[in-house]
């Protein structure tokens, strides 16, 4: 046996092992809490972790496939490989390499203090597991948090219907309508931060808020007189019975070979109301539907469950829909795939209109039909303009929207600053967090282009690492040493993968690479298509392969 697997309160003896990493989760110690001989932790541990997800990434499809019939299972991220709403193929990077380590000859110590996952990695082969971590308080933990998160929920679900319901008069039956995400850069005056212009370009458009919208930006962004919350078609009898829905997997899928991961996102994911506001989100979206029949729906496509659900219900009304592929996708975003869809395409969009062909070419090589498949350009990453390096210049930092990863892109930062590199600073604008500005640490006044000079890029998540590639800046990514931090690059780009004590000799070695090509990654937008398809006319998804053709 060439693996030790230990809970933090139950360590062998400095001499037991030759190498050590903890396999943390949010259930689990902090890796930097954990007290053991800091020139034996395993080398290169957020690259070798990253490597063993991309190994798992078909195994959570099937797995997410098999569980796909299981009570409540469109309503859980688990089984739509969300990775941005489930840790659950962090788990199974974890076991893999758990599994790499105990067929390599050297004795290695895993510490691990999630009881759910110890359990799983003490059944591969090669692992002498300890006593295991108690589930039990856990367990009761968790479940107290996800009534007392449900019943915040469910008062505050209540309120926003009744507090919104005027807006329904900004809706008439056949208006055609985007369904947009509350974001804090959206507004009252034609700005949307998902679809840009749209509503400038196309006066006669409505929008419809999803149920993430609080009730005060709602509130202001109907201020336009064409803008509606979900809320307002939601019913206050629906409420109560939100706190009893949840994912329930069968006894087979709990007990079966993955059964303790299983175990634990169900308990996982039911700690809070992520269940609850997905069943809301799903019971407003079918009422509008059914209301209101747009001819036409678009929305931010991503294929969550809620989105999936919609398909189904307005195809059933004769409603057409449109999923804007709004943003990146990368190896990593497993929930674009249609591999978990319980009814293959007949949960999709009728029409998939890409930013570009980069994320097209991806979408098809992971089974969207091509046929459903067209390019109307990019709303929300623009052509970059200019020559923006300056090596004397600051490094551009975009904190991840995952606080856990932001938290350790701070770490880097600061140190790399104690070595004289100056930053600039800018939060997630829907997750803001405290920075402690000093000489060489600066909160950045807008975005990526609002910047001038800049020495190099360091971001984790999202698309500021796309764009800084397209504007042939330096571009580094943190490869965190305990959770993914979600790729989201075509295959063709690449950023220099850095860990959280790398930043600074990376910034030193930086050179101005040569800017990625626009046109093979997004495409200029296409009005004339969103106005056809906004006007009503039939979506034709069958067009779509002779536009890739003329686009080509």
């Amino acid at each position: 046996m060439t693996v030790l697997l230990r809970r933090s309160g139950d360590l062998p003896a400095a001499d037991a092992y030759s190498a050590w990493f903890v396999a943390a989760s949010p259930l689990g110690r902090r890796a930097d809490v954990v007290a053991l001989p800091a020139a034996r932790k395993l080398a290169g541990l957020g690259a070798r972790l990253e490597a063993a997800f991309d190994v798992v990434c078909p195994a959570w499809w099937r797995l997410a496939k098999s569980l796909a019939d299981s009570p409540g299972a469109e309503l859980a991220y688990a089984t739509t490989c969300a990775g941005y709403g489930s840790d659950f193929g962090l788990m199974l990077a974890w076991a893999h390499l758990a599994e790499e380590m105990a067929a390599a000859e050297e004795r290695c110590l895993i510490v691990c203090d999630d009881p759910w996952l110890f359990r799983h990695l003490a059944a591969i082969a090669g692992v002498d597991a300890g006593r295991p971590p108690p589930i039990t308080p856990v367990a009761i933990s968790l479940w107290a948090r996800g009534h007392a998160a449900r019943l915040a929920l469910v008062v505050r679900l209540a309120w926003s219907a009744l507090a919104t319901r005027r807006q329904r008069v900004h809706f008439v039956p056949g208006d055609a309508a985007i369904l947009a995400y509350g974001h804090p850069l959206s507004s009252a005056r034609g700005d949307d931060a998902y679809f840009g212009a749209m509503l400038t370009v196309i006066p006669a458009l409505k929008r419809v808020l999803h149920t993430d919208c609080g009730t005060a930006q709602a509130r202001a962004l109907a201020g336009d007189g064409r803008t509606a919350a979900l809320h307002a078609w939601g019913r206050v009898d629906w409420t109560p019975g939100l706190m009893f829905v949840r994912w329930r997997p069968g006894r087979a899928q709990r007990e079966g070979r993955f059964g303790w991961l299983v175990r634990r996102a169900m308990a996982l994911e039911s700690s809070g109301a992520a269940h609850a506001i997905n069943a809301w989100q799903r019971l407003c979206q079918e009422a509008w539907l059914v209301e209101m029949r747009p001819r036409v729906v678009a929305w931010p496509w991503e294929n969550h469950g809620w989105e999936r659900a919609l398909c189904r219900a307005a195809r059933r009304l004769g409603v057409q829909t449109v999923g804007y592929q709004h943003t990146v996708i990368g190896p990593h975003q497993l929930n674009y795939s249609p591999a978990t869809n319980k009814d293959g395409e007949a949960s999709l969009p009728d029409l998939i209109v890409c930013d570009g062909p980069a994320y097209r070419d991806q979408l098809a090589a992971w089974g969207v039909p091509t046929a459903r498949l067209v390019i109307g350009g990019s709303l929300r990453i623009a052509r970059a303009d200019g020559d923006r390096y300056d090596p004397e210049g600051p490094v551009f930092v975009a904190l991840s929207a995952r606080r856990s990863i932001a938290r350790q892109q701070m770490q880097a930062v600061v140190a790399a600053a104690a070595e004289g590199f100056a930053f600039l600073v800018k939060e997630h604008p829907m997750y803001p967090m405290a920075i402690v500005e000093t000489d060489k640490l600066r909160r950045a006044r807008g975005g990526l282009a609002a910047q001038s000079r800049l020495s190099a890029v360091f971001y984790a998540t999202g698309t500021s690492g796309l764009e800084a590639l397209l504007a042939g800046l330096p571009t580094f990514r943190l490869l965190p040493e305990n959770e993914i931090a979600v790729d989201v690059l075509p295959p063709f780009a690449a950023a220099e993968a850095v860990a959280v004590d790398g930043l600074a000799a990376a910034l030193r070695r930086a050179r101005k690479p040569e800017p990625l090509p626009w046109e093979r990654v997004l495409a200029e937008v296409d009005w004339a298509l969103w106005r056809r398809l906004f006007a009503g006319g039939e979506v034709r998804p069958v067009d779509a392969p002779r536009q890739q053709e003329k686009i080509a």
